[in-house]
């Protein structure tokens, strides 16, 4: 064996060991964790201020902790939502909530303003402090949670039996690989995704849904929606009272439908070019022979999002005008403010994740769940496990669970060339990304946009979605909605509780900041979807047209892609 095979050989070692501890740690690198650790431990050590206030902390703070016993509801530890009980007013539980808050309060401090960290070492240790604060939260224990004390007093330990139940059925399907409990009542294409429509077009990638129209004539130009493809398309083709798709074929227009194959081993060499080339511009090229001289209303969602604003600036700089519009669903094209994900996108979890996909081809988002859900921690782990494991409750399941655990996977190459590329290097916003050989710009686009954020948004937060200001050239629409990614874009008209901050800023204006821009935005109640509705006819031809028949149809929506497992 000569030098270059043994070192070969040796890179194949790392690649394999690396792959096996990434399913152990569901993707995460140990090895960036512990870099942060060392980085604030040494960095703490050389700030004996820091050391010293922290050493002060109880003598400081005493008198806020007898204020806050004492103090009426609402100033204490009840405007937190994992002590909302009134059970929790009562000795000795306000004294577990109040020394609890402390005891965060003060790894808070512990964790930042460490002189000489770096942002991101400090992010990821006051991350990782947080997680195990929520862990040890009084109100995930039988013993410290007066709800749960008295529960399992009042039913002799019921509660924990059946809870026990509860997690052994979990454990079971998760290991089996089915769906969690009570998702078996949601089915694909009889209570999911149930749009009558037809799949028009088909290759190696994608399956291209054509909806059938609702109304006897039709606005001029198609709708064309890229969804993400880390999860299926029917985020927005759910029930039929929350689906957009739905609503939007009800107001008269024609819609398109990107679905995405859930890729295997076979296509672990399919690239970032592949899904602009097989994706979004073979739709748009189906489109366009089916409207000739007809614009397109091109729309993505998440993942989706970032692809139509790829693929609009790769047209715009070839001087393709086939598109008449860009609309962007919790979107980001710019990745220098993507929030506590960045946490987990650091050059050692990109090499640790390349190596995982290098062996099996793709990333399975199941390998990536916990990251996501350590980023809500209190709603997606421990208040589950508190109402399903030690309550003994099971929470009601509802179209969007079902949605949520019905997962796919990601092209090894694919997905590293995304977190490399755009998440870790933001080659995108800054110019130097590649479509095909040739460099694309954002500033290129200047067709009209309309951006929508959410407010609670923990993978695409809306300050940096809000960055879209900064990256093309024509009028933007940006709209600020109530709820989460998911929730915040499935937001039909008649949703209780909903508003959205909407504002647009002309092409001429000044930018504003995202401070600036909220005070400045109109707040409206009730949802997005129906200013989106009339700026889509704002930039519509005024003219209406019969709907387009079906010609040759490859079968009935939802297709085949969506059910692959």
């Amino acid at each position: 064996m000569d030098k270059e095979e043994s070192a070969i050989y040796f890179r194949h070692m790392d690649t394999f060991w690396q792959a096996g501890l990434a399913r152990l740690t569901m993707g995460i690198s140990p090895a960036g964790a512990s870099g942060a650790l060392f980085s604030w431990v040494s960095h703490l050590a050389q700030a004996p201020g820091k050391i010293a206030e922290m050493m002060a902390y109880p003598l400081l703070h005493t008198h806020d902790f007898a204020h806050r016993m004492s103090c009426e509801r609402g100033e204490s530890c009840a405007a937190d939502p994992r002590f909302r009980s009134e059970s929790w007013d009562a000795w000795p539980w306000r004294f577990y909530a109040e020394s609890f808050l402390q005891m965060e309060d003060w790894w808070k401090r512990a964790t930042t303003d460490v002189s000489g960290m770096s942002e991101r070492a400090e992010r990821v240790v006051s991350f990782s402090a947080r997680q195990v604060m929520d862990a040890l939260c009084p109100a995930n224990f039988p013993a410290t949670n007066p709800v749960l004390f008295s529960e399992t007093l009042n039913s002799g330990g019921q509660n924990l039996v059946n809870g026990a139940r509860n997690a052994y059925v979990d454990m079971q399907r998760f290991i089996t690989g089915e769906a969690p409990a009570g998702d078996e009542k949601f089915k694909t294409g009889k209570n999911l995704a149930v749009t009558p429509g037809e799949i028009v077009f088909r290759n190696e990638l994608i399956e291209l849904i054509r909806y059938t129209p609702q109304t006897e004539t039709v606005y001029a130009e198609p709708i064309l929606i890229l969804p993400a493809w880390i999860m299926k398309y029917y985020i927005l083709d759910l029930s039929p009272h929350n689906s957009l798709v739905r609503w939007l074929v009800e107001q008269g227009h024609t819609v398109y439908m990107v679905s995405w194959k859930n890729p295997g081993w076979e296509d672990r060499n399919l690239g970032m070019d592949d899904y602009y080339r097989l994706g979004a511009m073979a739709a748009i090229d189906f489109v366009a022979r089916e409207f000739p001289a007809i614009k397109i209303h091109l729309t993505g969602y998440c993942l989706g999002g970032t692809l139509a604003l790829i693929t609009a600036a790769a047209m715009a700089g070839a001087g393709d005008n086939r598109l008449q519009s860009l609309t962007l669903l919790a979107a980001q094209g710019d990745f220098t403010e993507a929030g506590e994900l960045e946490l987990f996108v650091t050059p050692s979890e990109v090499a640790f994740l390349k190596n995982m996909m290098e062996v099996q081809g793709y990333l399975d988002t199941k390998q990536m769940a916990g990251a996501f859900q350590m980023l809500r921690s209190y709603d997606l782990i421990w208040s589950k496990a508190v109402n399903d494991y030690l309550e003994g409750r099971r929470r009601d399941t509802f179209d969007l669970t079902a949605w949520n655990a019905d997962t796919t996977r990601m092209p090894g190459r694919m997905h590293g060339e995304y977190l490399e590329k755009l998440f870790l290097h933001n080659d995108f916003a800054e110019g130097r990304y590649m479509v095909e050989g040739r460099s694309v710009a954002p500033e290129n686009i200047r067709v009209p946009v309309f951006s929508v954020s959410t407010e609670k948004d923990h993978v695409a937060p809306w300050r940096s979605v809000h960055k879209i200001h900064l990256m093309v050239s024509g009028d933007v629409v940006f709209v600020l909605t109530a709820g989460g990614h998911n929730a915040g874009i499935v937001s039909e008209p008649g949703h209780e509780g909903r508003y959205y901050h909407i504002h647009e800023r002309k092409a001429d204006t000044p930018y504003e900041s995202p401070d600036r821009w909220l005070a400045s935005a109109k707040k409206e109640a009730g949802s997005w979807w129906e200013s989106w509705h009339s700026w889509l006819n704002q930039h519509s031809v005024n003219k209406r047209i019969p709907p387009l028949p079906f010609k040759k149809t490859l079968g009935p929506a939802p297709g085949t892609f969506i059910l692959q497992k």
